[in-house]
């Protein structure tokens, strides 16, 4: 069952459990994801579910609280005052609310799985987006673990460690040897603790957090008593190793007052008073207790993480997020009050674990000290297993992670568990983590921007199905936060930020390239729909101009297997225009029992990827090919994006060759495409078209003999009918064998030296006695060929230009004025003058030969059938330059004759011919000779284009 069906597929994995007791739909997403056991029924593990309170209240405040409760309150308001102390609170709460408000809205939008942060991205952005920000959230995690065991260790080795600089200890509870080893030892026994207690599952973790969220509750309870219980006392303040600064001022004092409630403390304590941390030695500002403040607040996702252990996820994460969030900000205000109004500045500034010497009693603090860093361990650590697994799950990274989706029986995946506390365990080897500190927070900074960025990407999209139930946001909400986010990041350390967004950067473009084609639907897919939208709506036909003009190519396709060439070179002569590729399904819908097309166009659009061409696929069905070309022409495009040139395959008795199978001929393809055809031929059903006709397993004759669907008569009548809607016609011939990569590196010991030449002739050659250069279609030829020659493959190539003249004129003045024209028109070519006076002669005689017969011929016997059809001759005269039908008057030894002028002249053979395509006869009885006259015209000359424009493509104003 794939994610393009989530209804049915929620409705399949609900009618399991119809006999079973009912219990929330959703939160059964775990067991019936793809990959993981489903030989076991769900009423197994079913228990094991966590509530809102257990699942997700308890992990977000155990997270959020931390160390930063115990041990920094005093530091925030003895450095920055209560003042600015409640303004950090402030911002940074608005900063984590507004991702807050994200994580509900994405969270409420549907079923959510295992993977918390990781699930909610990559299901909204798509894959390279979720990917590397699960990888960044998952060694967050890894690094936090690492970082709050560490943390235990100090405090032990702090209260319990021998001095390591060989003082004498002052208490006796000084036992424990200390030092890096032994430091080590203490850590690995903690991580291991952590990681039985996640090995044996989610609902032991709920339980022992549970414990230590008593545990922490009491302790916090007891210093909201202790302020009022204890009466003001002296407390001796820790040794210094700075105890001057900069060796000139005085010592620093060496006790402090608790005072009780004073007003003249609470005074004392309103402003900011940065002064050197007497931990590290560095000054404070703003900036600095801002961050160390920041990183208590980064706890939101521990709710979230557990998403796949939640009885309902869509329902627990918003209610249990939000209620932790608001009971941590109450806390953290109410102790920074207290502590304003009952702490001396200097025993806040200068002894960081006063709350311990002002407790009723003493071990107290330190109990929720060591109690609250172990659950923050902890729950980063099952959280890092938790978006493991489910980054394995969804094989982004191939057969790397397959072995952490191996879960036990009761759903934990205990292999990404070991996994995740391996990598703990090496990170515990740094020892000292005060730089991954702050790595830690910009990560978690990073995945909340990310996560504010995919809700906002979702509103922004409109899609019809982002609806969800929690709606206390809007798209201000996530600009707010990602920008929050990235200040924050930038605040903590610019350096790291700069570091961690490129490695992310890093990881979207190798997933981009590695992993596979997902299903779960690209957000990049929806934003440039609604935009897309929104400017073909902004593209108004009206404000066309030529200046602006470019080729917008429909290419009536009959079958790709033999159109390989000319599918590949059209793509090279549109020029940043729209390029369809249009094909016409014989047939009637009303005799058939489903559409027929709808099957082929995977087909179609594997062709576009596989030749790497830019192009749209359109494919009709209708009772004729002609029929099925005008609705092509009619209704293809959008807005100002409609094709203006039609280009057809030339009627000839050729027999089309399957490009597509044959390795050695399947090599048509795109400059940087560079694979050769071997994926074809270990792959050929990629492909599902129909076999070519006249092979060898296609048995019909078609209506025409030969396999053919259309007429000579049809055919013709297409060309009148694209110039009739004022459409451009290409005819191309003899593109069947065209190898674009070949024609473009000929052989240097040819003839030219390996010059590539592009040809033009830009008369009407079917009309010998009109050589105008400067009529429309005339111009339109150029434009086609100079485009081409702008492409960056073509470039080298020469455009050469063929000037048809008779030796009485003035040969050199037409040279001249097309010279002229071409440099006023910026087009680069070399221009021939090639004399045709046999060629016409040819011609004249032809019709003078006609002109005979027409006077020696019977009144009384022609008269009757002649009349209709000099009637028919005459209306053709707004296009024909002198005489009426010169066309039905020229002979097979004229065309044979001017095909020889035109294969002799090229000298090297061009790799592409340009050359005029007259309009087709207003008489359609006469549509088949005009088609055996450009059979004879085109005869033998290689990969040519015959062409006719019928709008004004081309100017010379700025």
């Amino acid at each position: 069952m794939t994610e393009r069906t989530p209804l049915l597929h929620y409705r399949l994995s609900t009618s399991v459990n119809e006999s079973e007791p009912r219990s929330p739909p959703a939160g059964q997403a775990l067991e019936q994801h793809p990959g993981s056991p489903r030989q076991r029924s769900a009423h197994q593990r079913q228990p094991k579910k966590l509530s809102i309170f257990f699942g997700v209240v308890i992990p977000t405040l155990l997270s959020m609280f931390s160390v930063v409760l115990f041990l920094r309150i005093g530091f925030v308001v003895g450095q920055s005052g209560l003042y600015q102390a409640i303004a950090m609170f402030l911002v940074a709460y608005f900063i984590i609310c507004m991702t807050v408000l994200s994580v509900c809205a994405i969270s409420t939008n549907g079923a959510l799985d295992a993977g918390g942060a990781y699930y909610m991205i990559s299901r909204a952005l798509g894959p390279e987006f979720g990917g590397s920000i699960g990888i960044m959230f998952f060694l967050a995690n890894v690094c936090g673990s690492a970082l709050y065991v560490l943390g235990l260790v100090e405090a032990i080795v702090a209260t319990f460690g021998v001095p390591e600089d060989g003082t004498p200890a002052t208490s006796a509870y000084q036992i424990l040897p200390s030092g890096y080893w032994w430091s080590l030892l203490y850590a690995t026994a903690i991580a291991l603790l952590c990681l039985l207690v996640c090995l044996v599952g989610a609902h032991i973790y709920a339980k022992a957090t549970f414990l230590i969220f008593l545990v922490v509750m009491f302790v916090l309870g007891t210093i909201f008593i202790s302020f009022f219980a204890v009466r003001p006392r002296t407390i001796v303040l820790p040794s210094t190793a700075n105890p001057t600064v900069n060796g000139t001022s005085p010592v620093s004092p060496t006790t402090a007052n608790f005072t009780g409630f004073k007003l003249d403390t609470l005074l004392g304590n309103l402003w900011a008073d940065y002064t050197v941390d007497y931990t590290t030695g560095n000054m404070m500002t703003f900036a600095t207790v801002f961050a160390v403040m920041f990183n208590g607040c980064t706890g939101i996702m521990a709710g979230s993480n557990m998403s796949g252990e939640l009885k309902n996820p869509s329902y627990s994460i918003p209610r249990g997020t939000i209620t932790a969030v608001i009971f941590t900000f109450i806390i953290y205000n109410l102790l920074s009050v207290l502590v304003a109004c009952s702490c001396d500045r200097v025993l806040l500034q200068r002894d960081y674990s006063f709350l311990r010497d002002i407790n009723i009693w003493n071990p107290f603090v330190t109990i929720g000290v060591y109690s609250s860093t172990l659950s923050a361990a902890m729950s980063n650590l099952i959280g890092a297993s938790r978006i493991l697994y489910a980054l394995a799950r969804d094989d982004l990274f191939g057969k790397v992670l397959s072995p952490a989706k191996k879960t036990s029986h009761s759903g934990n995946p205990w292999v990404s568990v070991l996994i995740s506390w391996f990598l703990v365990q090496l990170v515990l080897f740094s020892g000292k983590l005060n730089t991954i500190a702050s790595i830690v927070t910009i990560f978690f900074l990073l995945v909340y921007a990310a996560v504010d960025l995919a809700c906002l990407a979702l509103e922004w999209a409109s899609a019809p199905n982002f609806r969800p139930t929690f709606r206390y946001f809007t798209w201000h909400t996530c600009v707010l936060g990602i920008v929050g986010c990235a200040v924050m990041m930038f605040l903590i350390n610019a350096i790291y930020a700069s570091a961690s967004i490129a490695f992310m950067l890093l990881l979207l473009l190798l997933i981009h390239y590695l992993s596979p084609t997902s299903s779960w639907g690209y957000i990049s897919q929806a934003l440039i729909f609604h935009q897309v939208r929104k400017y073909l709506l902004m593209l108004d036909v009206r404000k066309d101009h030529v200046k602006f003009w470019r080729p917008q190519v429909l290419l009536m396709v009959s079958n790709p297997r033999s159109s390989v060439g000319l599918i590949t070179f059209i793509n090279d002569i549109k020029k940043s225009g729209l390029y369809v590729l249009g094909h016409v399904q014989l047939g009637d819908l009303n005799t058939l029992p489903s559409d027929p097309l709808q099957s082929q166009y995977d087909s179609w659009l594997s062709l576009v990827d596989h030749l790497n061409i830019k192009a749209f696929v359109n494919l009709t069905l209708a009772d004729s090919v002609r029929h099925g070309i005008q609705h092509l022409l009619f209704i293809s495009g959008l807005g100002g994006m409609r094709p203006n040139t039609l280009v057809l395959g030339f009627y000839d008795d050729c027999l089309p060759k399957d490009k597509l199978i044959d390795p050695s001929l399947a090599t048509i393809q795109c400059t940087d495409s560079s694979g050769p055809s071997k994926d074809l031929e270990q792959q050929p059903p990629l492909f599902h078209f129909a076999s070519l006709r006249g092979s060898s397993d296609r048995q019909d004759f078609g209506e025409f003999g030969d396999g053919k669907v259309l007429g000579p008569q049809e055919y013709v009548a297409i060309i009148a009918d694209a110039m009739k809607m004022l459409k451009n016609v290409v005819l191309t011939r003899y593109f069947n064998n065209f190898d674009r990569a070949q024609v473009l590196s000929p052989p240097s010991s040819s003839l030219g030296k390996g010059a590539v030449y592009v040809d033009v002739w830009p008369v009407n050659l079917l009309r010998p006695d009109s050589s105008s250069y400067v009529d429309t279609c005339s111009l339109f030829l150029l434009q086609l060929a100079c485009i081409l020659n702008m492409v960056r493959a073509w470039r080298k190539a020469t455009l050469r230009l063929f000037l048809c003249v008779e030796e009485g004129r003035s040969v050199r003045g037409s040279e001249e004025k097309l010279g002229q024209l071409l440099k006023e028109l910026r087009i680069k070519a070399q221009v021939y003058p090639v004399p045709w006076d046999q060629q016409v002669a040819l011609h004249w005689q032809r019709q003078g030969e006609w002109g005979r017969k027409q006077t020696s011929q019977s009144p009384d016997t022609t008269t009757g059938e002649k009349k209709p059809r000099v009637d028919e001759e005459e209306e053709e005269e707004d296009y024909v330059n002198s005489f009426p039908s010169n066309a039905t008057r020229l002979s097979d030894d004229y065309l044979s004759a001017v095909n020889k002028l035109i294969l002799d002249t090229a000298q090297p053979a061009p790799a592409v011919r340009f050359l005029y395509l007259p309009r087709p006869p207003a008489d359609t009885r006469r549509y088949t000779t005009y088609l055996h006259q450009l059979e004879l015209l085109t005869k033998d000359l290689g990969p040519t284009l015959l062409i006719h424009g019928v709008t004004p493509v081309i100017t010379t104003d700025l």
